[in-house]
């Protein structure tokens, strides 16, 4: 076990005077580094850095039976590995709670702002439609992985071509119909709160002091399409209003980012 408690003192003291690292504003980001294309046999790929946090995410389309409650739309799954390399905390094996809580707070994102129109999957009514997998990667583990991972979802996602089928719905190897049609572009951020200081996209060291975690999605429409609470620690009322109000800020900002790509 890694004995973090030498940082986290550090850490709440330093926030304490109004001190992080890099000199970053309570509301900063660090510096957001997205390359696409990287993965040749996926759909759509992309690698992300925040700060040193390193993430790979990759896209594949796969041909399904629709759900029978939903009998006229594809689907999308979201996963999160947290690779051995990236941290020495993550081991091989099945999926841990951190990669489970990942994965459903990324996939929430996506599916709550109605970021794809799951009826436009669809090939055939009751019985084939479009499935889209998204596999992230974590390979540096440098705080924030929740909006590094749904960064790099959406970087995918962004870039992901629609694969050519025959007429036995049978995938042509390297031609493509179309670009997957993103609907929304829906932006997570993240907060801590430390020595009742809210600060946005916590580093590592941030990230073992939180006393409270909260990611919240945005869609297009400055809405909140998803919320999700983390660690024992609580947000008051007010901390809550200031929180949405930099959220509705940065999502402008991510959202130059993502038509970019």
């Amino acid at each position: 076990m890694i004995d973090y408690s030498y940082d986290i003192e550090m850490v709440k003291g330093r926030i304490e005077k109004g001190i992080r690292t890099n000199n970053r504003k309570d509301d900063e980001y660090r510096e957001i580094k997205i390359e696409t294309g990287i993965l040749k046999n996926a759909a759509g790929s992309a690698k992300v850095t925040l700060g040193k946090t390193m993430i790979y995410a990759g896209t594949k389309l796969e041909i399904g039976t629709p759900y029978p409650d939903t009998p006229e739309e594809g689907g999308i799954t979201v996963g999160v590995e947290l690779s051995p390399i990236g941290a020495p905390e993550f081991y091989a094996g099945p999926p841990s709670e951190t990669s489970i809580e990942l994965s459903r707070v990324v996939d929430r994102g996506i599916r709550e702002a109605k970021t794809i129109d799951f009826k436009k999957l669809l090939l055939v009514p009751k019985e084939k439609a479009w499935f889209v997998y998204v596999d992230i990667y974590v390979m540096n583990h440098d705080g924030n992985l929740f909006d590094a991972c749904q960064i790099a979802a959406m970087a995918a996602l962004k870039t992901t071509k629609i694969p050519k089928i025959d007429e036995d719905f049978n995938q042509i190897k390297g031609e493509y119909a179309g670009n997957l049609k993103l609907e929304k572009l829906p932006v997570l951020n993240t907060y801590s709160k430390i020595s009742n200081k809210i600060i946005l996209d916590p580093d590592l060291n941030e990230d073992y002091a939180t006393e409270a975690r909260l990611s919240i999605a945005i869609d297009d429409n400055l809405n909140i399409c998803a919320l999700q609470k983390g660690e024992k620690g609580f947000f008051t009322q007010e901390e809550l209003k200031e929180i949405i109000k930099t959220s509705k800020k940065k999502y402008k900002e991510m959202r130059k980012i993502f038509e970019k790509l």
